[in-house]
């Protein structure tokens, strides 16, 4: 799980860290606060054992916990993207709200790392059935334009890593949007 990188990182930097990938027990999701992080987020988990993630929105409270949903066709998929579910979206995250969840970012695949601009119809109709969630846009990030799309939209935030690493996006300019 890195958590010898997560403490590096927590320990050397003021950050605020949302660690992501691979938790699935309740040690695990324990050890990855203790290490530092400030949020943790779950993805196939809380399609394969709902019940667990729902227990965990409890205990831990929804402040600190993110629910992912990589999209492909709208339906979730899990498992690094190599299972297909017929799990709805905007369904599903509207289970989740109703147990108490606040955040969430959703990837569509089809557009992850392929600079070709971040899925505004999508998020557009999960925010008119989900309002009140916290939506973080993930997937096709290419420009600043888009991040401002994103925010007038009703987006809480992006997911942005193929942009910057290929320069279309520098770090400065992500300042304005903090």
């Amino acid at each position: 799980m890195n958590l010898d990188v997560l403490e590096s990182i927590a320990r050397e930097t003021s950050l605020e860290i949302d660690f992501s990938g691979g938790v699935k027990t309740d040690d695990e999701l324990g050890a990855v606060f203790g290490a530092g992080a400030a949020f943790v987020g779950v993805g196939s988990l809380a399609v394969k054992k709902p019940e667990v993630f729902h227990q965990w929105l409890k205990v831990v409270g929804p402040e600190r916990l993110l629910l992912g949903a990589d999209v492909r066709d709208r339906n979730i998929a899990i498992d690094g993207w190599l299972t297909d579910t017929y799990l709805d979206v905007i369904e599903f995250l509207k289970g989740f709200v109703e147990r108490g969840l606040r955040h969430a970012y959703v990837t569509d695949i089809s557009k992850d790392g392929l600079l070709a601009g971040a899925s505004t119809d999508l998020y557009k109709a999960i925010l008119k059935e989900v309002p009140s969630i916290r939506l973080i846009a993930s997937g096709g990030v290419s420009s600043v334009a888009d991040l401002e799309l994103l925010r007038s939209i009703g987006c809480s935030g992006a997911i942005v890593g193929k942009a910057i690493y290929e320069g279309h996006i520098d770090l400065k300019e992500l300042g304005r949007f903090s």
